[in-house]
């Protein structure tokens, strides 16, 4: 990939693969019926039901947080190259396991999960939030020829919703009006599969009451007239236009089974005002841990695939690119508390055992290191090797060659740590490396999915991971 490669190409391609997906006719598949009857002879069926993606948007530096080196404190005149973290370590209840300080109340649960210290990033020439998330989401580096399903589509075409009131995928967290919005938008999307798998968007978890009723002074009766002016502007829409039949269909579907919801018994899961206050003020650090506690709510309710994201903005929450060490302190304020109660909360309940908590980030950060060791990119931070200023104390350049996920529930081991980073700079993978489709083929093993699923989009097959020849990291599951 060409390093001068950019956002405007990327959303030019992206957009011309959703004009193309939409132009596709229903996807051919040997899988027409399902997960459940594609299985081979002696696969087993999965240990998990319902998935939990909590991203860490922006870049989650691994020696900050999950992955602490040797601390060094700040001093005016340091050298940069000598910073390895900028947090002590504090240790967690596995014995020898240290985190970052600030991330204690994860790091006591860290009985019931998995730490994985060797997830390896794309190497796609020069770095972009959104391209790599696209990666990361899909498992396919962008430009595609056509709209490639986020993992959460391909989970609610697979394995269908756990409640068919209880849309299978839903998202909250992420705003489509700030920077980089339309190349979000690119991969929150089902793709070829259709709308009806696509994401049920919930931007703020506070409101989140108001994504499943109607305005205020909106009857049902007006209601209805709405919903078919809406079927009325489908119509002259680029889906109208452009789409297959497969596609009208599967946005029709998509429409009925949110006017479903709305008249629910379920929708109650929604409106965070009836949790108890002792439980509601643990998971209100903000907008993402009131989306911890949604999370848990529609678990509660039989949600399939949910993903809570701290939310992406450059130059905002995880993008470091200066004053690092002073923002992670109020990042990890934000995640530590609501994340640990997730957990906790689903454990007592029962619910962990079968439900698959994974935590990640596209990529990690590094205060010299530009991409990775001997594949250096285009620098795009402006970082002192003689650090002046507290501001430049943090990991603030994008690092693609080690980062930290946690995996919780669901058939992982319990206690369990996989892979290794080096501890001197840089602080690169040096056991166990795994790539994201080994990470996706992993969640689709727990779920009980054959790992050759496919469907035949312009005359080929496409896999949910690049090709088909990837494989779960079995050392991880139980």
């Amino acid at each position: 990939m060409a390093s001068s490669w950019n956002r405007r190409e990327f959303l030019q391609k992206t957009s011309a693969a959703t004009l193309a997906a939409l132009a596709a006719g229903a996807p051919v598949s040997s899988l027409l019926s399902g997960c459940a009857e594609s299985r081979k002879p002696g696969q087993t069926a999965g240990t998990a039901d319902t998935v939990i993606l909590l991203w860490m948007a922006g870049g989650m530096a691994h020696t900050e947080t999950f992955d602490p080196k040797k601390y060094t404190p700040f001093s005016t005149g340091m050298e940069g190259n000598r910073v390895l973290s900028t947090f002590k370590s504090v240790p967690t209840i596995l014995d020898g396991v240290h985190f970052s300080e600030g991330l204690e109340s994860i790091g006591n649960v860290m009985d019931k999960g998995t730490l994985i210290r060797s997830y390896v990033a794309a190497d796609m020439g020069h770095i972009l939030h959104s391209r790599h998330q696209y990666h990361w989401h899909t498992s396919y580096e962008p430009p595609q020829s056509v709209a490639a399903p986020h993992l959460g589509a391909w989970i609610a075409k697979e394995l269908g919703a756990k409640n068919p009131v209880i849309p299978a995928f839903i998202d909250i967290g992420q705003r489509f009006t700030l920077g980089e919005g339309e190349e979000l938008k690119a991969f929150h999307t089902a793709g070829f599969l259709g709308n009806e798998y696509g994401p049920f968007l919930i931007a703020d978890p506070s409101q989140g009451l108001e994504s499943v009723r109607p305005p205020v002074g909106m009857n049902a009766r007006r209601f209805e007239r709405r919903n078919q002016l809406y079927n009325d502007l489908i119509s002259d829409s680029p889906v109208g236009e452009f789409g297959s039949d497969y596609q009208k269909e599967s946005l029709k579907r998509s429409m009925e089974q949110a006017y479903i919801l709305l008249n629910s018994p379920e929708a109650k899961a929604f409106d965070l005002s009836t949790e108890p206050k002792k439980s509601y003020d643990i998971y209100n650090t903000g907008r993402f841990g009131l989306g911890c506690l949604m999370a848990r709510r529609l678990t509660e309710q039989g949600a399939r695939f949910i993903s809570v994201t701290t939310e992406y903005e450059p130059f905002k929450g995880w993008d470091t690119h200066e004053n690092g060490h002073t923002r992670l302190e109020g990042m990890k304020k934000m995640i530590d508390g609501p994340i640990a109660q997730l957990i906790k909360d689903l454990d007592k309940t029962g619910r962990l055992d079968r439900t698959l908590i994974v935590l990640a980030s596209e990529f990690s950060r590094d205060i010299m290191v530009e991409g990775r060791p001997g594949e250096k990119v285009q620098e795009q931070v402006k970082q002192p090797d003689i650090l002046s200023d507290l501001k430049f104390y943090g990991m603030h350049r994008h690092f693609t060659d080690g980062c930290s996920l946690l995996m919780f529930g669901g058939g992982v081991k319990k206690g369990f740590v996989y892979g290794k980073t080096a501890d001197e700079r840089p602080c690169k993978t040096i056991e166990n490396p795994v790539r994201i489709e080994a990470i996706h083929q992993t969640i689709y093993h727990a779920l009980g999915i054959a790992p050759d699923t496919h469907y035949e989009i312009e005359k080929r097959p496409f896999y949910m991971t690049p090709d088909g020849v990837a494989r779960p990291v079995m050392e991880l599951l139980a």
